[in-house]
């Protein structure tokens, strides 16, 4: 929740993007808008206003921004979020899915076991754009969680292609792939399991181990390159932090200047 002074940087921040975009906002119109942005974080609010004035046309609105704020939350739309519920209906299959995702699949299962495909496909559909909806209502940012599948190999690839997108930790992969380790039936089963974990000592297969050696160099090519994003959107922060309290200096000093 932002704090007051926060919200009062926001405005001003606001009545700016409005200003680029071609446009003037009130200081009381900001300040609304940037009661109801309270709830995000700022980095996020700083992202959407930033994608605002991107925007090739359209006025500044709340809507507009709310907009960038949720294509930005990693929720799938409708048709991927469908393609990612088959997938889960597979036992063998490992799946990574939002929590929306998984209720709407409640919803859509027994039309999906009685064989109606395009039912449950409408049935899933409906009930997802509902959690969805209700759940960007509530500012609820969105929540990744693992479906793991019976087989090993296709676990793994998927946990990885994961990691690697961001949608999960690398810690939270390492511990997914653990229970591989309880049970391992061969050297290339131990050794997919010490992937993440960096733990490999089972001898394995030379096609293993070179399959072993591009997803290691991947999975550290990700953390490298993620970051290298952390530190530049960091740096960026901290700009436009200094930039809206400065702003909001000379707001407050015209507004003083005004009422002598």
């Amino acid at each position: 929740m932002l704090s007051s002074d926060q919200q009062a940087e926001l405005a001003v921040a606001i009545c700016a993007t409005a200003e680029a975009m071609g446009q003037a906002i009130s200081a009381g119109g900001a300040q609304l808008i940037a009661e109801d942005l309270s709830a995000y974080e700022p980095g996020v609010i700083i992202g959407a206003l930033r994608a605002c004035r991107r925007e090739p046309a359209g006025r500044l609105s709340l809507g507009m921004v709310l907009k960038n704020i949720h294509a930005a939350d990693t929720r799938p739309g409708k048709d991927e979020a469908w393609s990612i519920a088959l997938a889960a209906s597979d036992e063998h299959e490992t799946v990574v899915l939002t929590t929306e995702i998984r209720q709407a699949m409640i919803a859509s299962a027994p039309i999906l076991e009685a064989g109606d495909k395009i039912g449950a496909r409408m049935a899933f559909m409906s009930a997802y754009e509902r959690l969805v909806s209700f759940a960007r209502a509530e500012d609820q940012p969105a929540k990744w969680e693992v479906s793991l599948g019976y087989d090993a190999g296709r676990r793994v690839t998927a946990i990885e292609s994961a990691v690697r997108a961001q949608l999960i930790t690398h810690d939270t992969g390492a511990k997914y792939l653990a229970d591989l380790r309880i049970a391992p039936i061969t050297g290339d089963g131990q050794a997919i399991a010490g992937l993440l974990t960096g733990e490999v000592r089972a001898k394995v297969s030379p096609k293993v181990r070179e399959k072993l050696a591009e997803v290691r160099q991947i999975i550290d090519a990700a953390k490298e390159r993620k970051e290298k994003e952390r530190l530049k959107e960091s740096k960026v922060i901290r700009v436009d932090t200094y930039l809206r309290k400065r702003k909001a200096r000379e707001a407050i000093a015209e507004l003083m200047r005004k009422s002598q």
